[in-house]
């Protein structure tokens, strides 16, 4: 069989306009849950030195990529995931609320350390300096690599929930990964350049990590809620900075 010919059945959608319409809302879709991962590889990179921080964050969402790849072709798993395994408090619980759970708990535990580390630096300060940068570096490609699982899982679930056509998943997932390799580096030196955001966006990594738990647990929070939340806190935050740059402005002039 030629190549053309095995590919054409999976390419049949292209003549089909509520395919491109499925295919543009999934592409969204699947763009604004990769906000969640990048905004947990900003902060955690911006805690390497400078010469491993750019490569780290493309190691992280290659990653990210290629477990997005990797499950779409075991599809047939991932589907599985959402059968019930074990029944507690009155809720059937699978794997994938499983993985939601110890995901959650994990963003939780890591957002709740780093904003102790942020209001108190001088307590986690060590006078090994080389061997705390490489430990940093395989401890934020691990902890990027497990969230990467956790955030892969719920992005091909919500894909296999939109179609049911596996080229227009492959084809949502690269572009949205796409997009998150080139907004990395922005999104991270914009972290990085001001110190308010990164508490806002451990905020949001806390209110996340609160989500999945709640939705492990069979709580559904809309998706709605919570960005319509994240966007009100940016607004705001956005204020504050024109305020104090105004200040600024008028301080120096």
């Amino acid at each position: 069989m030629q190549p053309v010919e095995f590919l054409a059945p999976h390419f049949a959608f292209v003549s089909d306009p509520t395919a491109w319409i499925a295919l543009l809302t999934l592409v969204v879709l699947e763009i604004v849950l990769g906000i969640d991962n990048l905004i947990f590889i900003s902060i955690l990179t911006n805690k390497l030195p400078e010469a491993q921080r750019r490569p780290a964050r493309r190691l992280g969402i290659s990653a990210a990529l290629i477990m997005r790849l990797a499950l779409l072709a075991t599809i047939s798993f991932i589907v599985q995931l959402t059968q019930p395994v074990f029944s507690a408090f009155g809720h059937a619980f699978s794997w994938r609320d499983i993985i939601l759970i110890a995901g959650g708990l994990f963003l939780v535990w890591k957002a709740t350390k780093e904003i102790h580390h942020t209001v108190d630096p001088a307590e986690h300060d060590d006078p090994l300096p080389g061997r705390t940068l490489q430990l940093s570096l395989g401890g934020a490609i691990f902890q990027i690599l497990l969230l990467d699982l956790v955030f892969s899982i719920d992005s091909i679930i919500t894909a296999v929930g939109m179609t049911d056509e596996i080229a227009i998943m492959y084809i949502a997932v690269i572009v949205a990964v796409s997009a998150m390799m080139l907004a990395a580096t922005p999104l991270a030196d914009f972290i990085a350049r001001n110190p308010s955001i990164v508490m806002l966006a451990l905020g949001f990594l806390l209110m996340i990590g609160t989500t999945l738990i709640a939705d492990g647990m069979g709580f559904h929070v809309p998706k709605g809620y919570i960005y319509a939340a994240m966007g009100f806190s940016a607004l705001v935050e956005a204020l504050n900075m024109l305020a104090r740059n105004r200040k600024a402005r008028q301080r120096g002039g």
